[in-house]
């Protein structure tokens, strides 16, 4: 689950690597002790931390580095560097994670008291390297990253899927999606069944579209995955996702003639980029009932208005214009 790519470890973040950021926004967060505002850590903007994940990369076969750092004998090292910077780096056996555990300047001809050499020679010696090691906190961010690029990697797969379906059906059909859980290894997650019914009556033409999904297990269904799931296939097909009816588990939109079409050229841009759709925010604030409302504000599900919309309440309804049919059903509501 665990990529191999080298990362740092806090303490060298907030100990050894004091100069050097392409942005002060690093140093502010790491001065605040805000670590998870930082990560993914392999991505921070430092020479060595590039140089690290540069020289231990996803590809075994490639791995680049000078040698051991042979001033630590009791932690066993691998060094890196660039520029005047020095690094050292570690491998957990058990995960196969690289891990830049001691950082440093090469100064003085490395006869400086502050050179990187002279530190980790005192270390050794009179100190304790093992200190250097990666503590529980390294690993559980080193999980918490490791889950959510689980889940990128996820959601951009679901949606590629979306992609390829609505090139089959975009001028009519209807489609089969299976949907792989994640991590893949745990089999079937769900399957979506995605239709496209053309309208061209006289005076009137669409393109109607419904996505039914439908959960491979009964433990999955209302779960937290499932409506993510559901999100990023609606956000994949057409944004904004609150403009969706809803009737159980099936969803339904109306478009022109055409634009899912125009669809597929858009989704298929963001394939080349690698990049996510993004949701679109709600033009109205409806009315819903407020014990379903808080509710789903905080664990981020969707709730149905009064005027039938489906809409995910994350934004500040004050700051939006009331939708006129909540408003026009709530007028119609006994007191």
């Amino acid at each position: 689950m665990h990529g191999r790519r080298a990362r740092p470890t806090l303490r060298v973040l907030a100990e050894d690597l004091d100069a050097g950021w392409d942005s002060p926004r690093a140093l502010r967060l790491l001065a605040d002790g805000a670590f998870d505002q930082l990560h993914p850590l392999s991505e921070l903007r430092h020479p060595i931390i590039a140089k690290a994940v540069e020289s231990f990369g996803a590809d075994p076969d490639c791995d680049n580095y000078v040698g051991p750092v042979f001033a630590s004998t009791t932690v066993p090292l691998l060094e890196i560097k660039t520029s005047q910077w020095r690094g050292g780096v570690g491998k957990d056996t058990a995960t196969g994670v690289h891990w830049l555990v001691v950082a440093g300047l090469a100064k003085g001809d490395h006869q400086d008291h502050d050179d990187f050499y002279q530190r980790v020679h005192r270390e050794d010696e009179t100190g304790d390297p093992t200190r250097w090691l990666p503590t529980e906190r390294d690993v559980r961010l080193l999980r918490q990253e490791s889950m959510a690029r689980v889940l990128t990697e996820w959601h951009l797969a679901v949606q590629a899927q979306m992609l390829n379906a609505l090139r089959i059906v975009r001028a009519g059909g209807s489609t089969r999606i299976t949907i792989r859980h994640p991590p893949p290894d745990k089999g079937n997650f769900a399957l979506l069944v995605l239709s496209v019914t053309p309208l061209r009556d006289p005076g009137y033409q669409s393109d109607d579209i419904d996505l039914e999904v439908r959960p491979t297990r009964s433990q999955y269904a209302g779960g937290a995955l499932l409506w993510e799931l559901t999100i990023r296939a609606l956000i994949s097909l057409s944004p904004p996702e609150q403009g969706w009816d809803r009737y159980k588990d099936t969803f339904s939109n109306i478009a022109e003639p055409g634009y899912w079409a125009t669809r597929v050229e858009e989704l298929e841009a963001l394939a080349e980029r690698n990049e996510l759709a993004e949701s679109v925010p709600g033009r109205h604030s409806h009315y819903a009932h407020r014990a379903h409302l808080a509710g789903a504000t905080i664990r981020g599900r969707g709730v149905r208005g009064l005027c039938g919309v489906f809409f995910v309440p994350t934004q500040d309804h004050e700051a939006l214009p009331t939708c006129p049919e909540c408003a026009a059903r709530l007028e119609e509501l006994p007191e």
